[in-house]
């Protein structure tokens, strides 16, 4: 791991310890060196506010970190803070995709039809293996999984489902907004609307994965396709049927959280919106 820290092109030691600001969280941007994806890679860090108690930081990792501004994501957690929500402190971390998406962000185990995704396992090891530690050496940070939430926006919830998925010995809880869940092995095709999805596949031919809850958004205007003519949009029926395996799996009710937004859109005014849910749902007092 000395390889990848002395990569950095930016590096801070101390975990935050000034005064909040009174309209958003403090923030740190910096660029880490991954040796997994072979290009520095650009993050968003929200700290939170300065505490007197010793308690270690949860750990939240965000794709699509370049859209926290546009989430409104740095206010919406000042607020929370503010309102004593939180169990603990957390550090939240936006990983910026930076033009590659379509190739980082999917199934580590096998691209999709079209051959995108073709680094997602490359995107995993980069945050299993290169920016939790990182984190863990520059602040106080959980190594409790319960504690380490990630998350993720449209294609950037499936890539983040997928990673907790993987490696449920690191992450405790999952959040999807909108997900890509639709992505697929093959191409579609009227014979069959609903085959071929790959995290449904992967989801029910493998064991439980102890531990893990999940926390799925989906909005009425999500998008207007209907591929199977049941009356129901794709990006819900795909998130229901994904909830449907879970629970056939053996996960229970209070394990996911499902949250149906009337008139919600796929984009960042709804997730913004949602995100005091989640957020709550994540490091909330239970």
């Amino acid at each position: 791991m000395k390889n990848i820290f002395q990569s950095i092109k930016q590096r801070f030691s101390q975990p935050f310890r000034g005064a909040l600001p009174p309209s958003e969280a403090p923030r740190q941007q910096l660029w880490l060196w991954s040796l997994s994806l072979g290009r520095h890679v650009s993050l968003t860090l929200l700290l939170p506010p300065t505490s007197k108690t010793q308690q270690k930081y949860g750990i939240l990792i965000f794709n699509d970190g370049q859209d926290f501004d546009r989430l409104s994501l740095p206010q919406t957690l000042t607020a929370l803070y503010e309102k004593n929500k939180f169990s603990q402190p957390f550090v939240t971390v936006g990983i910026h995709a930076d033009g590659n998406r379509m190739s980082e962000y999917g199934t580590a185990s096998q691209a999709d039809y079209a051959g995108r995704g073709d680094k997602a396992k490359n995107h995993t090891q980069f945050i299993v293996r290169e920016l939790l530690p990182f984190l863990r050496q520059q602040y106080p940070c959980e190594t409790d999984p319960r504690k380490v939430v990630i998350a993720g926006f449209s294609l950037g919830g499936l890539s983040a489902f997928d990673v907790a998925w993987a490696n449920a010995e690191t992450f405790g809880k999952v959040g999807v907004f909108s997900g890509s869940l639709w992505w697929r092995s093959r191409a579609f095709t009227a014979a069959a609307p609903d085959a071929d999805r790959i995290m449904h596949q992967i989801v029910s031919q493998s064991a439980k994965q102890v531990g893990l809850e999940f926390w799925f958004e989906a909005g009425t205007n999500d998008e207007k396709d209907d591929r199977n003519d049941n009356g129901i949009i794709d990006a819900i029926d795909d998130t229901l049927d994904l909830i449907k395996i879970l629970h056939q799996k053996g996960y229970s009710e209070s394990d996911v959280r499902y949250v149906e937004v009337k008139d919600g859109e796929h984009n960042p005014d709804t997730w913004g919106k949602i995100m005091p849910d989640f957020l709550q749902w994540a490091f909330g007092k239970h």
